[in-house]
């Protein structure tokens, strides 16, 4: 496994923002929510760790844990906000048990106020409209986002699983940093053109950077998902396409393939997958997500794993677009604008 004890990693410039980041994130909703119970302390030492290792762009939402995330990531920072780029998200409301999204002007500027308060910070780094709302225009969303900035409670604005339209619509409007959306060995819509460019190239010509989530296939390329009864009651891959009967087979084939390949190159399945993801570009900034020091130090390491012209191509053959069995998500979805929350 490559070592992460002595190097720091290195720091990458998001798209044409300005913004600097480091090379790989942290996502922070497993601390929360979706996979297994939530352990306060090792997450928090998680944070402290990642920031140690050079970590230190740090991704939550509200709606993750219903404001529990943004309440933990505040006190892991407490002392120590100058030393992260600090990234939350808005529109996904949860209320008498069932979830909507709101891009309404109104809810843009009291959901900041209350990340804000929850993290306990002056500002927000990079602040995402999570999923888009097709009952609100985006040039009103983005426009209320826009009044954040001016107020200096934003620094910059992001979109998240946003279709070619909505992006080309919100430039118009003030300048997107990044998108984030899901991006793997396993899930590469974002590079499809069906008709027109793709996302990807979309985001890209306006020289916004790429976050994306789940590049770990969520958690399935760390070789260590066996069995569908390695998760938890209370796991929501339990529900997931991927993870079920013969899919799940027909992955593991996958998984073996990058394992093979990782023993060749010494260093963890994981590893492998997530330096393919940071092999796609300058402006790609990955954001697995864990809320276990080792697991992060594993990831961290996947920074120093130098990836041939012959690996790329092999990673290509081993996992075209479309290779995985089973769908994103337990339910019909189009990728750009997906309502589906990550």
């Amino acid at each position: 496994m490559a070592d992460t004890t002595t190097d720091r990693v290195p720091t990458r410039q998001l798209g044409r923002s300005g913004l600097t980041v480091s090379m790989q994130g942290l996502g922070c909703m497993g601390m929360s929510q979706s996979y297994g119970p939530a352990d306060r302390d090792e997450s928090i030492a998680t944070i402290h760790r990642a920031i140690e290792l050079g970590v230190f762009f740090l991704d939550t939402a509200d709606i993750y844990g219903v404001g529990h995330n943004e309440e933990l990531v505040g006190q892991a920072l407490r002392g120590r906000r100058d030393d992260v780029v600090l990234a939350t998200k808005f529109s996904i409301r949860r209320e008498n048990g069932e979830q909507r999204i709101d891009g309404s002007p109104d809810y843009v500027r009291s959901a900041c106020d209350a990340s804000l308060r929850r993290l306990g910070v002056d500002h927000i780094d990079l602040y995402y409209q999570h999923r888009v709302d097709p009952t609100v225009p985006i040039e009103e969303t983005v426009g209320a986002m826009a009044e954040l900035v001016a107020a200096e409670k934003v620094k910059h604005l992001g979109l998240s699983e946003a279709s070619s339209a909505t992006i080309e619509r919100a430039v118009a409007v003030h300048p997107i940093a990044a998108l984030q959306s899901e991006w793997s060995l396993w899930t590469r819509d974002l590079e499809s053109a069906a008709a027109g460019e793709s996302v990807l190239e979309t985001a890209r010509r306006h020289g916004i950077g790429i976050v994306p989530f789940s590049p770990l296939g969520r958690g399935f390329f760390t070789g260590a998902i066996t069995s569908p009864d390695d998760f938890g009651p209370d796991d929501f891959r339990r529900g997931n396409p991927r993870f079920q009967g013969d899919n799940f087979t027909a992955n593991l084939r996958l998984v073996d393939a990058v394992r093979e390949l990782a023993s060749e190159k010494g260093c963890t399945p994981g590893q492998l997958a997530l330096a393919w993801v940071m092999a796609q570009g300058e402006d790609v900034v990955p954001i697995p997500g864990t809320k276990r020091r080792s697991y992060l130090e594993e990831n961290a390491g996947a920074c120093f794993v130098e990836l041939t012209t012959d690996d790329l191509r092999r990673l290509g053959e081993i996992a075209p677009p479309d290779v995985a069995a089973g769908g994103r998500y337990p339910f019909a979805h189009s990728y750009g604008d997906s309502p589906a929350l990550s």
